[in-house]
């Protein structure tokens, strides 16, 4: 899968943007992933007034592709309130991780970036049960 259409991620990145509940932040942020079967999943950031319990727009995302039967991310853009791309905070790219991998490729503010470079060494299902592959599956 070499060409991406990145600006239809943007676009349903952005979409979802404009669903977030964000009363607390006024932040708004939306994530879109391209799935190896050829979806597009998305999700959106939801506060609540407890705020540390709040859903970044990834976990939307991932529910998304459960819901939706599975698979595993290919590609990966985030944006913020105005649009523009977004890097995922540390706790997202762990879960990025776990269904996309480390070749899952992430539209950054500096280029195309594969998540290996984003998640050095990351801690994945091979150090929870030494059967387990390393790699997600």
């Amino acid at each position: 899968m070499t060409d991406v259409d990145w600006e239809a991620l943007r676009t349903a990145a952005r979409d979802a943007m404009s669903r977030a509940y964000v009363p607390y932040s006024g932040y708004p942020v939306g994530a879109a992933a391209l799935v190896d079967d050829g979806r597009i999943v998305a999700g959106c950031n939801v506060e609540n007034a407890s705020y540390g319990i709040g859903l970044c727009a990834e976990c939307g995302l991932v529910s998304a592709l459960q819901l939706g039967g599975g698979g595993r991310l290919t590609h990966f853009t985030c944006v913020d309130g105005s649009g523009e791309t977004l890097v995922p905070c540390g706790r997202c790219r762990q879960l990025l991780y776990e269904f996309g991998g480390p070749e899952l490729q992430l539209e950054t503010p500096e280029g195309i970036l594969p998540l290996s470079a984003m998640l050095p060494q990351p801690f994945g299902p091979g150090h929870l049960d030494p059967s387990q592959p390393a790699r997600p599956r």
